[in-house]
This record gives C-alpha cells, sequence and structure tokens, in this order.
C-alpha cells in the first residue's frame, strides 16, 4: 500500500517537472564544436593541429635537453688529469665516447691545445653558438604558435559576429534564434579553442627556455673550468 502511494507520487512529481519545468539541456565539447558552423570546425581543426604540433615540439625537446644535460660528475677530473699529464688522445676519445654539448665543446678546446689561449676561447664560442642552436631548434615554433593562436580563435569570433549580423539584417523583422546561436557559437568556441592553444604553447616555451638557460649555463661553466686549467702555471 505505501509502495504504490509513493510511485504515484513519485510519478505525479516527474509529470510536474515535465510539463511545468523546462529540462535541463546539456551540450558535450562535440556538438558544441559542431554546432559552431562550417567556419566554426574549420578553425577549431586548425587550432587542434596546432595544439598537436605544440605537443610534440614540447616533448621532443625536453627529452633532447635532457640526454644533452646528462655527464658524468667526474668528467673535468678526468680532463684535468688526462691534459695535465699530457694525454691529449685520451682526453679526446673520453669527449667523443660521452658525447654531450660539453663534452664536445671541451673536446674543440682539446684540439687547438697548443695554439694561443684567445684562440681556443674562440673555437670554444663558436662551437656553443652551434650547440645551443641545436638546443633551441624549433623552439621558436613554440612562440609562433603561442602568439597565432589566440588571433586564429579572435579570427574565429569575428567570422562568428558576421554571420550573426547578416542573419539579423536579413530577419525580416523575424530573427530565426538558432541560426544566430550558430554564429555566437562559432564566436565563442574559436576563442575558448585559441586561448587554451595559446596558453599551452605559452607555458611550454617559457618552460623550454629556462631548461635550455641552465643547460648553456652548464656549458659556459665547464669551458671556463676548461680554460682555468689551460691557463694555470705549468
Amino acid at each position: 500500500m505505501l509502495s504504490t502511494i509513493f510511485q504515484e507520487q513519485v510519478a505525479d512529481a516527474t509529470n510536474t517537472v515535465a510539463e511545468g519545468e523546462p529540462v535541463e539541456k546539456t551540450l558535450s565539447v562535440i556538438e558544441l564544436i559542431t554546432t559552431g558552423g562550417t567556419a566554426g570546425i574549420i578553425i577549431i581543426t586548425l587550432l587542434f593541429v596546432l595544439l598537436i604540433m605544440a605537443c610534440y615540439i614540447y616533448f621532443e625537446r625536453i627529452f633532447a635537453i635532457k640526454d644533452a644535460s646528462k655527464i658524468d660528475a667526474n668528467f673535468m677530473n678526468q680532463i684535468k688529469d688526462y691534459v695535465s699529464n699530457g694525454k691529449l688522445e685520451s682526453a679526446q676519445n673520453l669527449c667523443s665516447t660521452a658525447n654531450t654539448p660539453v663534452s664536445r665543446l671541451i673536446g674543440k678546446g682539446i684540439t687547438r691545445i697548443g695554439k694561443p689561449l684567445e684562440d681556443i676561447n674562440t673555437a670554444i664560442e663558436n662551437a656553443g653558438r652551434l650547440e645551443i642552436y641545436n638546443l633551441e631548434k624549433n623552439v621558436s615554433v613554440l612562440a609562433t604558435i603561442s602568439g597565432a593562436a589566440p588571433m586564429i580563435g579572435f579570427l574565429g569570433t569575428v567570422i562568428g559576429m558576421i554571420l550573426s549580423i547578416f542573419e539579423i539584417a536579413n530577419s525580416g523583422g523575424s530573427i530565426d534564434i538558432k541560426t544566430l546561436a550558430d554564429g555566437l557559437y562559432t564566436a565563442m568556441t574559436t576563442t575558448v579553442a585559441g586561448l587554451i592553444v595559446g596558453i599551452v604553447a605559452y607555458v611550454a616555451y617559457n618552460h623550454l627556455v629556462v631548461k635550455t638557460d641552465k643547460m648553456v649555463y652548464q656549458m659556459e661553466a665547464n669551458s671556463l673550468e676548461f680554460l682555468d686549467l689551460l691557463n694555470e702555471p705549468s
């Protein structure tokens, strides 16, 4: 008896909601993108491609910098021993085996031993510029994406507003809310997507810059240590 009464009350409440109150409408991400029309889909697709590029460049560079920063803690001590004892070939072999930016700089300096210290310093600096260039490869693309993505999103915003205004101008006094909403969807979704891609690329770019600067500092510190070794009195 009580169960029957409870079921009737639930049914009455459901009918009341169905008849008197609007049902909350949900919108998935896919629906939000497709509702924006052809222009919105094209711009969102372009932004998605830029996001994939930014993620690929970021992780590829992070792993490359991580590998480049690996160096044996006793590397410079071994170099000092070899150079002090005149075992330049052994020192050169050690640099070739390590195969890191630091070891390549030291190896370049070892090949110039016997020449004026200024020439050795110049050779190391030139090799350092090449190493820095390799470390920063494609990082500028991230900077470009971080600036271009929001602009592309704003382009979608302008296109969406133009579509909405066009529909209002040609409505003849009766505005189709659905058609008007499509233009607004294009305007809003592309703006959000552009900002998201831009923020991701911007954060990734700055993180890579910090990592690269640390690597450059490591190269400079080891190069100066090597030059100080050569400048020591015999």
